[in-house]
């Protein structure tokens, strides 16, 4: 079979959970002898925008498509006609057998019927809450709290402050920076970001196009720049929030022909949501062993405690520090804290970070590479996930089981689902600092509590399965449409 893959990004440049599960996916589906590609998108203010650029990386093809985000409506950001067009054109040429979306988001629902409307069929894997939630489908409030239900009015507010597009600065000087590029060969891109990224950090603001929200619960910094919009704004936007939500249930349901659903927690949250049972398959979320085969952890005379992970507040790391510091000293001396992950996110909020890292002795590492995670579990006794959303698969968990770590989670979504008490590891009430501090001070008071715990590798699905329950899966759906 000839099989896309659709993400919303991919790597190298964005290494998170969804681009790199796409991608150990795509590969074991071409060692099962399939013709495997990959489209996605990029901003890339040096580049037209709509284009399309066919790149390789790993052994697959990946078809890159512009979109620096010039949008005119808010609709535009779920429904973007020239991009479901440019999509058709691309369909026509390649002929895929099937088309596997990973995440519609900077893409457009139209795309997927399109993909229906050229008879091919249709899957989607539901990575997070994106077609519930379009601030960056995490379900938290700008100001910072947990949607445990969506309310249009809430949505109206949150969205009141969200920025989704470029503006009209930004575009006039995107488009210089392309035709420079193409009637030159001169990239301004590099020193247009640079400056930009300075302008944000001065001012405390992130990039317009990130992969996730700025809002938690207990930071300070996670509400940075929010301010309730004007009833006018507000009444608009619950709107077009209630639209929007109108529309892709109607729109996709009819298209997509399997809705994926990594975690339980996720499928029945999409269960309510409206989408029939008969087309949402639970299966969990699959990744490569190999790298962690020879896994050996390093021996230590103090308990080591980590967390790895994007340094940004719905992550939660600041519960973490807040927690540790709220530890008595003398166990702190009998511990070590170290945090991994990009800082470039949310600069305000990582220097919020250094703060609490410093006031407590941890210690703040930069973002690690893939090759690198297994050695940074080789150094850790006990991964910390203190997220404060609705986590569905987290990979690190999946790779902490793989090595047999044992892992403290916030008692909230997938990330509950995952570990279980006593066995693999603990669970703290979400957002809580307090809950945390007494759940480290227990296990550094008694450590026969970790070492009772007995995580495996056997609680860990391999991306290999994956591959062969979806080529199941794709063939029967392929058939089927083959006989109708």
């Amino acid at each position: 079979m000839r099989i896309l893959l659709v993400s919303h990004d991919y790597l190298p440049n964005h290494p998170a959970g969804t681009e790199i599960y796409t991608h150990q996916l795509g590969l074991e589906l071409k060692a099962r002898g399939h013709e495997v590609h990959i489209f996605t998108t990029e901003k890339d203010i040096s580049r037209p925008n709509l284009e399309v650029r066919l790149r390789e990386w790993e052994g697959l093809p990946v078809h890159e498509l512009t979109n620096n985000l010039f949008y005119n409506s808010f609709a535009e950001t779920w429904d973007y006609p020239p991009v479901a067009r440019t999509f058709a054109i691309f369909l026509r040429e390649l002929r895929p057998d099937i088309v596997h979306f990973m995440h519609l988001m900077y893409l457009s629902v139209g795309c997927a019927e399109e993909a229906q409307r050229a008879g091919i069929p249709v899957f989607q894997t539901l990575h997070d809450y994106w077609l519930q939630c379009a601030r960056f489908g995490q379900r938290v409030h700008a100001e910072g709290a947990i949607c445990h239900t969506i309310e249009f009015a809430r949505c109206g507010d949150c969205l009141a402050s969200f920025k989704f597009r470029q503006t009209r600065v930004e575009r006039r000087t995107a488009k210089i920076i392309a035709a420079v590029r193409s009637g030159s060969g001169i990239d301004l891109g590099p020193l247009a970001r640079r400056f930009a990224t300075g302008f944000q950090r001065r001012i405390g603001r992130g990039p317009a196009r990130q992969d996730a929200p700025s809002g938690s619960n207990p930071s300070p910094s996670a509400a940075a720049g929010y301010y309730p919009a004007a009833a006018a704004e507000r009444e608009s936007m619950a709107a077009q929030a209630a639209e929007r939500d109108r529309a892709i249930r109607a729109r996709l349901l009819p298209v997509v022909r399997r809705f994926i659903a990594p975690s339980l927690f996720l499928m029945h949250r999409f269960r309510e949501w409206g989408v029939p049972e008969q087309q949402l398959l639970h299966m969990r979320t699959g990744i490569d062993p190999r790298p962690f085969a020879e896994f050996r952890r390093t021996p230590s005379d103090r308990l080591r405690i980590g967390f790895i992970g994007t340094l940004a507040p719905h992550k939660g790391p600041h519960v973490l520090l807040q927690a540790w510091n709220r530890l008595a000293p003398a166990l702190r001396e009998r511990a070590r804290l170290s945090l991994w992950g990009p800082k470039a996110h949310n600069p305000a909020y990582v220097q919020e970070l250094e703060a609490l890292a410093d006031a407590g002795g941890a210690q703040l590492h930069g973002r690690l590479e893939r090759h690198e995670v297994a050695r940074a579990l080789a150094d850790i006794d006990l991964l910390v996930m203190p997220s404060v959303w609705y986590e569905n698969s987290p990979l690190i968990i999946l790779e902490a089981l793989a090595t047999r770590t044992p892992i403290a989670v916030s008692d909230l979504g997938g990330m509950a689902e995952l570990v279980r008490p006593g066995v693999t590891g603990f669970h703290f009430r979400v957002g809580d600092p307090a809950d945390l501090a007494a759940l480290l001070t227990r296990v550094l008071s008694r450590p026969e509590e970790l070492a009772r715990l007995h995580p495996s590798a056997a609680d860990v699905r391999d991306v290999r399965a994956d591959a062969a329950d979806l080529e199941a899966l794709y063939e029967l759906e392929r058939s089927g449409s083959v006989a109708r």
